[in-house]
Formats: structure tokens, sequence, C-alpha cells
């Protein structure tokens, strides 16, 4: 039997006016919106709606709009018996999606993402950094250029999205001898991120305490079904073991293609992008085209689904 994943988009998913036809359409989504303001204490809805995109693209403000905008859509699928056999969630987009599976309330998430993207915001002022994204080179190719970068500064691979892409990470200077090292081994491209710091490099090593403290505060359940986890790329179900993930995954890689992969050997051949843009369907046309993906962000695009 094929099985079906619901994909949870992480940073870079987000643009003003995010949320808002699903929370016009639909009034659950609407209440949800309503409560994240009322959680977080400011207008998140206004700036997920509003911007300035400047604002929204503020990690502390970023993480907490994308994790609510991919709720408000999950409140709409599962009001309409969405069948899903597995999770996984793109960096921040892990969040979604153990809140997802019953892993922890819509509330204990959104404050969770939300002290997360205030210990990033400030690790990078702390440490500055920087990330790119190097097109073109197998993993052995870029871990030699790394190996060669790293004289100049802090680099390591950051996500390992599809065949071919992989993000770095690190010092500024570190990123920069990365790109000449990598060019230099053959690489198509190497594309600067607008990014506010060197997310998932030992530069982050400053939000680990913090966040272990607001995971230990936290209770979390058993999920209903298997995440697909970042770190390890393994079908975790044991609520037990995920505010360990969640701490590592701050200075570890996103295994996203070798998640994937594992997803494709469990029998999956359906995903559903479920909130902002189109990120992961896109990666996923690089890593498996037999699985076929389905963004949905309002209730238009989830009736154009074949069921």
């Amino acid at each position: 039997m094929s099985k079906t994943i619901l994909l949870f988009p992480g940073q870079g998913a987000q643009y003003v006016g995010m949320g808002k036809t699903i929370a016009d359409s639909y009034e659950p989504a609407k209440k949800l919106l309503k409560r994240a303001d009322e959680v977080l204490g400011f207008s998140l809805s206004k700036i997920m709606q509003e911007g300035p995109e400047e604002v929204l693209k503020s990690t502390d403000n970023t993480q907490p709009a994308l994790y609510t905008c991919s709720c408000m859509v999950m409140e709409y699928l599962r009001e309409n018996g969405t069948h899903f056999d597995f999770v996984a969630g793109h960096s921040l987009g892990e969040y979604s999606a153990i809140a997802a599976a019953g892993g922890f309330s819509f509330e204990e998430g959104l404050q969770l993402v939300r002290t997360r993207g205030n210990l990033m915001a400030k690790a990078g002022e702390l440490k500055p950094g920087a990330m790119a994204a190097v097109l073109g080179l197998t993993e052995d190719e870029l871990n030699s250029a790394l190996q060669e970068a790293r004289s100049a500064g802090v680099v390591v691979a950051a996500n390992f999205n599809s065949p071919g892409q992989i993000v770095i990470s690190g010092s500024k200077e570190g990123v920069a001898k990365a790109e000449e090292t990598a060019t230099a081994k053959g690489a198509k491209r190497v594309v600067p991120l607008p990014v506010s710091g060197a997310f998932h490099s030992p530069l982050m090593e400053y939000a680990v305490e913090g966040l272990k403290a607001a995971l230990a505060k936290t209770t979390f359940k058993d999920l209903s079904v298997p995440l697909i986890a970042n770190v390890n790329s393994q079908a975790i179900t044991k609520g037990s073991e995920l505010p360990e993930l969640l701490a590592r995954q701050l200075t570890s890689p996103v295994r996203w293609q070798q998640g994937m992969e594992e997803a494709a050997s469990l029998s999956v051949e359906k995903g559903i992008e479920v909130g902002s843009g189109k990120v992961l369907m896109g990666l996923m046309r690089s890593i498996n085209r037999n699985i076929k993906v389905y963004p949905v962000e309002n209730e238009e695009q989830y009736k154009a689904i074949p069921q």
C-alpha cells in the first residue's frame, strides 16, 4: 500500500500575505491565528499578512509565522479527514510536523519556535556568519572543498537538500573561502543566502542551552505517526526522543535528502506540503520523482489534490 507524508517548510518559505487566504475563508484557521497573537502578546497576524518584509524576515518573527501558517492549514486538513502515515519538516518545519502528529499542543510549539527564533537571532549577533547553497558537487567533493576552506574559518555542510544542492554554513570568512574552493572543484554555482546567522553550524552553540531549557519545560507526547527526523533521517514516534533531536538540530546538518530517501523506502508515494510555498515540492523532484508532492496553503489547492 502506498503511503502519504505531510511535509512542513522551514525558513525561506515565508512571504508577506502568507496565511491570509485560509484565514479569510476558514474560520478555525482565523481563530488559530488570533490565538497566536494572544500567546505571543503581539500581532503576528499583522506581520504575516501586511509585513513589512524586513520585519517578517527577522528570524524571531519568521519562525512563529511559518509554524502558525502550517498549523492553520493543518486545521483544514484535519477537518477534511486527510489521511497521512508520516510527517517531516525542514529545520524549523520539524516543529510544525511534531504538532501535526500530536507531539505537543499548538501553543507549546508556538512558544518553542518563538524562543528558538530569539536564541538563533542572538547567536547570529554574537557570532556573525553566512550561508550559501552549493550546486553541482557530490557530498565527498564538497567535504574536500570544506576541508581546504577551514584554514580561513569555520564552515560546515548545513543542509543536504537534494542531489547536487548542499547548503554550507559558518563564519563569513570560512564561507567565502569555501565558495572559492567549491568553484575550483567544479561547483556549477554557489549562491549566497540572505540569512541572519550561520544556522546548523557550531556558531549556533549559544542557542543550544536556552533551547534545551525550553524543551525541558515542554511535555512531549508519543506521536500518532512517525516523524522522519532531520538529524538522523530515521522514523521516530517516542516523545521522549524528541527534545534531544531538536536540540541537536541547531548545530547539526538537516539531512533532508536522506530523510526523503528513507520515506521512499517506507512506501511513501504522495506528499502534501503544508503551509507556505512550494520549496519542498521542488526538492522532491530532484530527490525522487516517484513521490508526488502537492503544495497546500488554501482550500483551492487542497481540492486540486487527486483523491
